[in-house]
């Protein structure tokens, strides 16, 4: 870490060297100083930008998303078969998309202008623990439910369709949403984003408020009062969720 921040000061006084030239002759800026004073906090926010801590948990996150939309993807091959499969398995909508945008450009807005924020490691490291603790249940959960396990909702029974009620299924009802929920929201706690992870919690405990009980209507449907008993002692999975 020492030798990447003596690296660092050594870049920022090349690069203010090099461009205080062209700023002062594109801008008719008389003084070398002048223009170095108008670079230095270009220069400045770059260094946060490309910091320790930002560089630790923009991987940190890139690691967790491309790891959790590939594993769907190939876990849904494995089980499936790939004829069997689309890309819709990666689980990678507009929405989706938007969302983690938004909660990049909060990152880099709040390192930029508070970057102590981002330096709460405890909050960080519990973000962490959060995504490894919903991959783990989520993925628990996809193999244990094996070929009854698909990523849309299944309004007609196949052959294939059975209830699963052992392993994971024991103590936690859905637990493919459960630990997704953890995951998204983990997600953001691990980058500090404190507006994202409040709209990750609301939007994604929003979607599964609505998800679940429809869901909930066709495995009724199928599985009649089995479903029935097994649902009133197993909890959802999802906070507030019966």
């Amino acid at each position: 870490m020492s030798f990447l921040k003596h690296s660092w000061v050594d870049v920022e006084r090349q690069f203010s060297v090099l461009m205080s030239y062209g700023v002062s002759s594109f801008a008719g800026v008389t003084s070398v100083q002048q223009s170095q004073n108008l670079i230095h906090p270009i220069v400045a926010n770059m260094a946060v930008v490309f910091s320790y801590t930002a560089t630790r948990q923009l991987s940190q996150m890139f690691v967790a998303v491309i790891f959790f939309h590939v594993s769907e993807y190939i876990l849904a091959v494995g089980i499936h078969g790939k004829a069997n499969v689309t890309l819709k398995s990666l689980l990678i909508s507009k929405n989706y998309l938007v969302a983690m945008m938004f909660s990049l450009l909060e990152y880099f807005i709040e390192i930029v202008l508070f970057p102590g924020l981002k330096e709460h490691w405890w909050v960080s490291n519990s973000g962490l623990a959060m995504v490894i603790v919903g991959e783990i249940i989520r993925k628990m959960a996809i193999i244990t439910a094996g070929q009854a396990f698909t990523h849309l909702i299944r309004t007609c029974p196949s052959e294939h369709h059975q209830l699963v009620t052992s392993g994971i299924y024991r103590v936690v009802r859905h637990p493919g949403y459960c630990g997704f929920f953890i995951w998204s929201v983990g997600t953001q706690i691990m980058l500090c984003n404190p507006i994202s992870t409040i709209a990750f919690a609301l939007v994604v405990w929003r979607f599964f408020e609505q998800r679940i009980p429809y869901e909930e209507f066709f495995l009724r449907q199928f599985f009649g009062s089995q479903y029935v008993e097994y649902a009133g002692r197993v909890h959802s999975g999802v906070p507030f969720v019966k």
